[in-house]
């Protein structure tokens, strides 16, 4: 029996790659709209979005969270939409939208019943080009996300810790500063500030137009002509180059304090390689050493630290390649009750070294493999997921060959394609360690000696 079991399962993972395989057609426009299609036909759906290769790290200095401030502007009107007008009709018409900025995008969505496709790119590249911004929607929309940083940051001792932490990360490009904003600049951020943004990125030679999901790529691209190829490139678009961090040659510490923690617990966190164009192994291969090590209450710090030594509640390890520059790779430890920070931090170091030592034990990584591929073949059910998948990897530089090509470069790293690349992230000279903590408790006052007379 157990050799039919293992018989099916090898089977299975031969048959994977096979029926991952996603209809995919890509064109670029006159005027440099590059445009992806999936085919999805299960269902008369479609998820039409709009990505601009702009997000909060091109921003300049002292205007941090205008690419968020601006994606909130753009609900607002235009030439001939009124505002707030966008989201009612995508309503109307019985669909979703929404928005998101990131460090390298923003993006822009709807989700509908694919015969409401041309009506989506009609409304949508009406605010590429005609946005119309009012005073009073900069002072309301500006109020909206200062009280948005304050629930999402302001309120949220982690939320601020991994503000300062990733500030201590990179000191000098902009992942260092928060995607919101800082407060300060962000109370300062007026008409002029967003107009300047708009006019520089949203323009169609710094976008991407992906539409999965229930659709005919023919008739998209005579929509996308009709509607985005009449619109002008930007001839001034500014180069993307940004400023990089300096070699990092000592390892950095920090203490986080505040009376609202809950529950401690110590971050470490090193600089790592993304994943480039042409080049993902090495990205393949942190990927499978972060499934590896901390994915889950069988990977091995899990096994070592919570149901080992029990010296934690939690412990992670994570690692994301989908960014235009270099990304982090990140361990987590929760100690346990009566387990210090300091000694938390010294058995995932130990951790950390046994598996230097030991390797990867080879069932286990199979069974990982297995596990990402079935996660891979489960998400093409959903549009959303699968136009966020190839939006976000577009806009970090990546093509739709390198989104192709991933699984199976997950499927193809190696015990020693690990070892290596664990070797070579663990620097602890390139490495961050934070402590998350409540206030110290206040000394007792000194005894006095009593004096006699």
């Amino acid at each position: 029996m157990q050799r039919l079991l293992k018989l099916a399962g090898a089977i299975a993972l031969v048959a994977l790659p096979l029926k991952a395989q996603e209809m995919v057609t890509d064109f670029t426009l006159d005027n440099g709209m590059q445009v992806v299609v999936v085919e999805d036909h299960r269902a008369p759906v479609v998820m039409h979005m709009v990505w601009y290769k702009a997000g909060s790290a091109d921003e300049k200095p002292g205007v941090s969270g205008i690419a968020h401030f601006l994606e909130h502007l753009m609900f607002k009107g235009t030439e001939n939409l009124e505002s707030g007008e966008f989201s009612k009709v995508v309503t109307a018409n019985g669909g979703r939208d929404n928005a998101f900025t990131s460090f390298d995008y923003t993006a822009y969505h709807q989700r509908i019943a694919s015969d409401r496709l041309e009506l989506m790119m009609q409304m949508e590249s009406e605010r590429m080009v005609n946005l119309r911004i009012l005073e009073s929607d900069v002072l309301t929309e500006r109020d909206v996300i200062i009280e948005e940083r304050n629930q999402r940051t302001e309120n949220s001792p982690g939320a601020l810790f991994h503000e300062q932490r990733n500030a201590a990360q990179y000191m000098n490009h902009r992942y260092g500063v928060p995607i919101i904003g800082w407060r300060h600049e962000m109370e300062t951020l007026d008409k002029q500030d967003a107009l300047d943004f708009y006019e520089t990125f949203y323009a169609p030679n710094n976008a991407i137009l992906v539409v999965a999901g229930d659709v005919n790529p023919d008739e998209v691209k005579a929509l996308a002509e009709t509607h985005y190829g009449v619109i002008p490139a930007n001839p001034d678009l500014p180069e993307r180059l940004r400023t990089q961090e300096p070699p990092q040659l000592s390892a950095r510490r920090m203490e986080f304090r505040d009376a609202r923690v809950a529950q401690e617990y110590v971050t470490r966190s090193y600089l790592a390689p993304e994943r480039d164009p042409g080049d993902q192994k090495e990205a393949a291969a942190l990927t499978m050493l972060a499934q590896v090590l901390g994915s889950g209450p069988n990977s091995v710090l899990a096994e070592k630290l919570q149901f080992g030594t029990e010296q934690a509640v939690y412990v992670s390890a994570f690692y994301s390649g989908v960014s235009l520059d270099d990304t982090t790779f990140g361990l987590v430890i929760v100690p346990s009750q009566g387990v210090s920070l300091g000694d938390a931090e010294a058995a995932l170091d130990g951790a950390v070294q046994d598996f230097l030592r030991d390797g990867v034990e080879p069932e286990h990584l199979e069974r990982i493999k297995m596990q990402l591929r079935a996660e891979q073949i489960y998400a093409r059910d959903s549009a959303d997921s699968v136009g966020n998948r190839y939006g976000r990897a577009l806009t970090s530089g990546l093509t739709v060959d390198d989104v192709r090509a991933w699984p199976d470069l997950l499927q193809a790293v190696t015990e020693e394609d690990i070892f290596a690349a664990a070797e070579r992230v663990f620097d602890v000279n390139k490495s961050v360690t934070g402590w998350l903590m409540r206030p110290k408790a206040p000394e007792a006052p000194a005894a006095q000696e009593e004096v006699k007379q």
